[in-house]
C-alpha cells in the first residue's frame, strides 16, 4: 500500500479570500492528476500569515469560513482526494462590556465536498513576531483522519514544538505527522527547524511531513523548504527555499506495518549556504512586498556608498532593471569618486541613472535660516538639512511616478541612531534594516561572486566595498568620526540588541566598558526614531520591528546600575 502525498508549498496573500481559495483548488486538481490523494497547504493559508487585527473583525472570519466551504465544493468531482486547509475558525460572542474569544487557528480536512474533521491548534506563540494569544483560543482536541488507507495525525506549526499534541496523536492511532505550518525565516532557522521536527519524529517513532508557506508578508518572509523525515529523524525529503512548487512523495507501509516514506534522493535540495539564503530572502521580501501591494516599480537614492549600493543590487534582482530607478543627489561634500561609483554601478545594471544636485537647494536652506542660525558654527543640523532635501526629491519624485522609495539604512544605524528622520529614514520600505554593518559588507563580496539571478557577474565596484564608510555631510567625515569601528559595534549591537546579554557580560566578553555603555546608551535614546522608520525585512532572530518593543520614554539604565526601589 502506498499514498501519493503533495505539498502545497505556495505564496498566498493576506486578505485574498478568493485568489488563495483559488491557488488552493488549482494546486488540489494538479496534485490528482499526477496520482496524490492528500494535499497539505500550509497554516492560514486561506487567510494568509499573517492577517493580524483583520482575524478581529468578524466579517473576516466568515468570510474565511465561507472560502472553506467553496473549496469543498469545488473538490466535489476529486474522487477519494483529500485536501487539508488552514483556515481561521469561529468568532467572538460580544455584549456592551465583554467580548468572550472563540476564534481559532484551524485546519479542516476536506473530501469529496465535505469538511470531515476540523482541527484547532493547540500550542499558540507569543514570542518574537507571534502575536497569536492575541487573535486566538487554544484547541483541546486531536485530529486523526484516514487518507489512502494510512491515519494522518494532523498538527499545526507550534504543536509540533511541543510533547503532548504529537503524543496525544499518536495514542489517537496516526501513523504518520502532518504538521502544517507559517514559521517566519531567520538566518539559521531552517537547520533548527529540521533538528526539532527529527526530534519529534524520533520521540513519538512517527514519520513527519512539513508543509510550509513561502513568500514575504510586510517584514516577515517565509522560506518554504517543506521537508519530510522518516520515524528515525533521517530526512527523506526537503523542497528548495523561497520558491512555490508542489512536493511530492509517498508513503508507504512496510511488511511489518509501519509507514515510511518514499522518495527519491534528488528530492532533497542541495544544501546552501547562509548567504545565499539571506539574498533569496531579501529579494522575495521586496519582490513580494512591491508585488503584492501594486507598486509599479522602485526608487532609490543611490550614494556611491555601500549601503545604497547592495540596496540596488538587491532591488534589481527581485524587480528587474525596468522597474528600478536610481538618483544620485551630490552635495558640495560628494566626493568625485562617489558619483563615478555609482555612475559605474547603475551602468553595470542597467537601471535609469539621474543626477539631480542639492548645492542650490542647500544654499537656499541656509539662506532662509541663515537669521536663525547666526552666531552659530555649521553641525549635524546643516548635516540633516542636506539628508532632509535628498528625502524630499526621492519622495516628490515617487508622488509624481508612482515607484516606492526604498529606503538604504542598516540595523547598525537604526541601532544607533545614525540616520536623520525625515532623510535618509525616508521611504516606504527599509531593505536591509536587519542587517548588521558587516553583514552588508559580507553579503555585497558574496553577491560580486555570485551570479543567481543573472544580471551579470560583480554588480558592485571594488572600490564601494572598500572605502571607508562616510555620510558624506561634512569635509571628510567618515562614520567612525561618530561611531565604533564597525567590527566592535556589530559584535556588541549582537550581544545586546539581538541575545539579549547585559552590559556586564558583554565587558567580561573582551569589550571595553565606555564603548559598551556608549552603545547601549545610543539604543536607547534613537527609540523615538525606530518607531517612525519605514518597515522592513526582518532576517534575524530580532529584529527592529515586531521583534522589539521598547518604551520610548522610560528612565531606566542598564549602565547605571541596580536600580531598586
Amino acid at each position: 500500500m502506498t499514498l501519493k502525498l503533495a505539498i502545497a508549498q505556495l505564496n498566498f496573500v493576506v486578505g485574498d479570500l478568493v485568489g488563495n481559495a483559488q491557488k488552493i483548488v488549482g494546486a488540489a486538481r494538479e496534485a490528482y492528476v499526477q496520482g496524490a490523494r492528500l494535499l497539505l497547504t500550509p497554516e492560514l493559508s486561506i487567510a494568509g500569515y499573517a492577517a493580524e487585527d483583520l482575524l478581529l473583525r468578524p466579517a473576516f472570519t466568515e468570510a474565511c469560513d465561507d472560502a472553506v466551504k467553496g473549496i469543498a465544493a469545488a473538490l466535489t468531482d476529486l474522487k477519494d482526494m483529500v485536501v487539508v486547509v488552514g483556515h481561521p475558525s469561529g468568532g467572538s460572542l460580544r455584549s456592551r462590556s465583554v467580548a468572550v474569544q472563540l476564534r481559532h487557528n484551524a485546519a479542516s480536512v476536506i473530501k469529496e465536498g465535505r469538511i470531515l474533521e476540523t482541527y484547532a491548534k493547540r500550542e499558540l506563540p507569543n514570542y518574537q513576531v507571534f502575536d497569536e494569544r492575541r487573535y486566538f483560543t487554544p484547541g483541546q482536541g486531536t485530529c486523526v483522519f484516514e487518507a489512502g488507507g494510512v491515519s494522518v495525525g494532523l498538527l499545526i506549526c507550534e504543536d509540533a514544538w511541543f510533547d503532548a499534541p504529537a503524543e496525544l496523536a499518536r495514542a489517537g492511532g496516526a501513523e504518520v505527522l502532518a504538521v502544517i505550518n507559517a514559521s517566519p525565516y531567520h538566518v539559521g532557522k531552517e537547520g533548527e527547524r529540521v533538528a526539532r521536527m527529527a526530534d519529534r519524529a524520533r520521540a513519538v517513532g512517527l514519520p513527519l511531513v512539513y508543509a510550509h508557506l513561502v513568500g514575504g508578508q510586510d517584514e516577515v518572509v517565509f522560506d518554504g523548504a517543506s521537508f519530510a523525515l522518516q520515524a528515525d529523524g533521517a530526512l527523506a525529503a526537503q523542497a528548495e527555499s523561497f520558491r512555490e512548487r508542489l512536493v511530492f512523495m509517498e508513503l508507504a507501509r512496510g511488511v511489518q506495518g509501519g509507514v515510511a516514506v518514499v522518495a527519491d534522493p534528488s528530492a532533497i535540495a542541495a544544501p546552501r549556504d547562509p548567504e545565499a539564503q539571506l539574498w533569496d530572502a531579501l529579494v522575495l521580501g521586496v519582490r513580494d512586498y512591491i508585488g503584492k501591494n501594486g507598486f509599479p516599480g522602485a526608487i532609490l537614492g543611490l550614494s556611491g556608498g555601500i549601503d545604497s549600493a547592495l540596496v540596488l543590487a538587491i532591488a534589481v534582482d527581485a524587480l528587474g532593471k525596468d522597474k528600478v530607478r536610481a538618483v544620485m543627489m551630490p552635495s558640495p561634500y560628494t566626493a568625485d569618486i562617489s558619483w563615478i561609483d555609482a555612475r559605474d554601478m547603475a551602468g553595470r545594471l542597467g537601471v535609469r541613472y539621474d543626477e539631480i544636485s542639492i548645492k542650490d537647494t542647500f544654499e537656499s536652506f541656509k539662506a532662509a535660516l541663515a537669521e536663525e542660525f547666526k552666531g552659530r558654527p555649521e553641525d549635524t543640523a546643516e548635516e540633516n538639512i542636506q539628508a532632509r532635501i535628498r528625502g524630499t526629491l526621492l519622495m516628490g519624485l515617487s508622488n509624481k511616478f508612482g515607484a516606492i522609495v526604498l529606503t538604504t539604512g542598516n540595523k547598525s544605524e537604526m541601532a544607533t541612531g545614525y540616520c536623520t528622520l525625515y532623510g535618509d529614514m525616508a521611504g516606504g520600505f527599509a531593505v536591509i534594516k536587519d542587517l548588521l554593518k558587516t553583514t552588508v559588507f559580507a553579503l555585497a563580496r558574496w553577491r560580486n561572486a555570485h551570479d543567481p539571478y543573472g544580471t551579470g557577474a560583480a554588480p558592485i565596484p571594488e572600490r564601494i566595498i572598500t572605502r571607508p564608510p562616510s555620510a558624506e555631510l561634512r569635509p571628510d567625515q567618515t562614520d567612525q568620526d561618530s561611531l565604533p569601528p564597525y567590527d566592535v559595534l556589530d559584535g556588541i549591537l549582537a550581544r545586546y540588541m539581538q541575545d539579549d546579554e547585559g552590559i556586564d557580560e558583554i565587558i567580561a566578553a573582551g569589550y571595553d566598558r565606555a564603548v559598551v555603555e556608549r552603545v547601549a546608551r545610543l539604543i536607547r535614546i534613537n527609540e523615538y526614531k525606530r518607531r517612525q522608520a519605514p518597515v522592513g525585512i526582518r532576517v534575524t532572530h530580532r529584529s527592529f520591528g515586531k521583534d522589539w518593543r521598547y518604551p520610548i520614554t522610560s528612565k531606566f539604565n542598564e549602565t547605571a546600575g541596580a536600580q531598586k526601589p
